[in-house]
């Protein structure tokens, strides 16, 4: 008979707390990022306060020979904790937070604290908001409690003379309440969990197994945070490296090179795929953690030995993703296709696969310099455009990847690239798909921005502007409002004034022009017949304005035309427009 590996435990919120303070009890990096929000903490105070369940811990008992794997905790004393936090990290992490009165870091990597307020003579909780801050019949922040010296006498006294300062003198029913429920939120440090704790002999393979297990119920983890579990277990630095380099995808620097961009806040998961994708040619995470574990995906077999060779090969693929070369070096693909910032992107995992194949046209069929920059820019604008990985985008991705099986040489690969774009941007999807797709209402299209990244590559101005568009879209000009507009070609309030009232009607995107913010306010409800012929009066001198007009895809006399008509018009100069954008990327 198979013994458990584990035995039942109790602990109250203060043994936790004081343990998790000094070191003794740590959190793990095999445990996803703090991902509650304040509401969820909220709830699991308020269930404490009243005595219900929140349920079971689950602890490893640290063995001595885990030291060059411990991870430590997020107080202060022992390097070496004598329990480490499987299961229950959120929930942990909420009580030393509010009961400290410590900040967490978020999944953005900010810091930020957790405020929750009590009304005690309610005996309710809600999220710290600046009203509640203001009222005497709220504790703004609970933590002010557990943190502050002094008895319950002391805080109870505190908060009645806030409160007879504000309305008077208190009925002593409403005092005794008051001193109850105040009472019983200190005596939460006395709420006893229920904890399993593993056997410390338990090797850690199997430890990183019943967490993907445990956490296989319930609140679903992605296949990103199994392969996380397997990292912090087995290359602890490695996952430290990632996460760092997504943090600082989001802080701007002066000083040094980082990941931050304006096109992608990057986080671990997707940077995964690309490892997995360049290591394994595999874009399926679950494969890459079935793989991490050391199976062999034809046999089903799993050993130590393939678990090694395969971790191997990983950390060479994510030094390589990791690289700020190759980073900035691939974002600039991206500007080569025209787009300009993130806005324009619809599909952060299209980016990604792209960023993918930028590495393998790199590394595994030794490409560089403006060839393979200028093929990753004409594969980006085609699976934007087409929002090829949209739909089920592992599946396609693994389609595209195995299609590379075979391609020996770098010029094999680049055939490849252009006939699968010439296969899919057919005569057909340039005149009767894409105008198609053109005719919604659609507020982030990838025809739209398919349409910006066109005027870009053909050195567009701005509509009634000496300003380019490339420019213009550049987030660098941004201020307190955006530095282009779209604009209403038929305002708004005049097709309202002409019967046509639908958002769905109004918001076509073939019905969006852009144009400076100022002449945005300028032309207002105004109609085309009324507005354009000034605008136009003004511009009449300038050599450029039948080449501005054309590149916005205006047709001849547009103004005066029928609403409808002008759509139907408008839809295929776009996607010409765009279809002479793309064919930039093919010198």
């Amino acid at each position: 008979m198979l013994m458990p590996l584990f035995k039942p435990i109790s602990c109250t919120v203060e043994w936790l707390v004081s343990n998790i303070d000094h070191g003794s009890l740590g959190l793990p990096d095999i445990q996803r990022p703090f991902v509650w929000n304040n509401r969820q903490v909220r709830d699991l105070f308020d269930s404490m306060f009243r005595g219900y369940p929140v349920g079971f811990l689950l602890f490893w008992a640290a063995s001595v020979n885990q030291g060059s794997r411990q991870i430590g905790s997020i107080g202060h004393g022992t390097d070496t904790p004598a329990l480490l936090i499987i299961d229950g990290q959120q929930r942990l992490t909420s009580l030393y937070a509010v009961m400290k009165g410590k900040p967490i870091l978020d999944k953005n990597f900010a810091e930020r604290p957790i405020k929750i307020a009590f009304h005690p003579e309610k005996g309710i909780f809600e999220v710290h908001t600046a009203a509640l801050a203001r009222s005497p019949e709220w504790i703004p922040n609970i933590s002010d409690l557990f943190t502050q010296p002094g008895s319950s006498r002391k805080h109870i006294n505190a908060f009645l003379e806030r409160l007879e300062a504000a309305q008077g003198e208190i009925a002593s029913t409403r005092e005794e309440i008051i001193a109850e429920n105040i009472e019983q939120l200190l005596n939460v440090k006395g709420y006893s969990f229920s904890a399993l704790e593993i056997d410390k002999d338990t090797d850690e393979e199997l430890v990183s197994d019943i967490f993907v297990r445990v956490n296989s119920g319930g609140q679903k983890l992605n296949q990103s945070d199994f392969i996380l579990t397997l990292m912090s277990v087995f290359w602890d630095e490695g996952r430290n490296t990632l996460e760092t380099f997504c943090k600082l995808s989001r802080i701007p620097s002066d000083h040094e090179a980082t990941p931050y961009n304006y096109f992608t806040k990057p986080e671990p998961g997707d940077m995964l795929r690309v490892s997995v994708g360049l290591a394994f040619k595999r874009a399926r995470l679950k494969y890459g953690y079935q793989v991490l574990r050391g199976k062999n995906l034809e046999t089903g077999e799993v050993t130590a030995a393939l678990r090694e060779a395969q971790f191997d090969s990983f950390k060479a693929a994510q030094a390589k993703v990791l690289d700020l070369q190759n980073w900035k070096d691939f974002l600039r693909c991206l500007y080569t296709a025209g787009f300009r910032s993130e806005k324009m992107i619809t599909s952060g995992t299209g980016l990604m696969y792209a960023y993918t194949f930028y590495l393998i046209g790199k590394y595994d069929y030794a490409l560089s310099g403006d060839t393979l920059r200028l093929a990753i820019a004409r594969w980006f604008f085609m699976t934007s455009l087409t929002a090829r990985y949209s739909s089920s985008p592992e599946s396609k991705m693994e389609e595209d990847l195995a299609d590379l099986r075979g391609i020996q040489t770098g010029q094999d690969f680049l055939a490849h690239l252009d006939h699968v774009i010439r296969d899919t941007l057919t005569d057909d999807f340039w005149n009767i798909t894409l105008v198609n797709d053109l005719a919604k209402a659609a507020a982030r299209s990838p025809s739209l921005f398919a349409y910006y990244a066109a005027l870009v590559l053909l050195d567009a101005r701005v509509l009634f502007s000496d300003l380019k568009v490339a420019d213009m879209l550049d987030q660098a000009m941004r201020g307190d409002r955006e530095a282009l507009e779209r604009h209403h070609l038929f305002p708004k309030a005049h097709l309202a004034r002409i019967g046509i009232s639908d958002d769905r009607d109004r918001n076509q995107i073939a019905n969006y022009a852009l144009v400076e913010w100022d002449r945005n306010t300028a032309i207002a409800d105004d109609s085309p017949a009324e507005y354009f012929p000034a605008q136009q009066a003004k511009w009449a001198n300038n050599p450029n304005l039948r080449k501005d007009l054309r590149l916005h895809a205006l047709p001849e006399g547009w103004e005066c035309m029928e609403y409808g008509a002008f759509l139907e018009k408008r839809r295929r100069l776009m996607a010409q427009i765009i279809r002479d954008g793309f064919t930039k990327l093919l010198r």
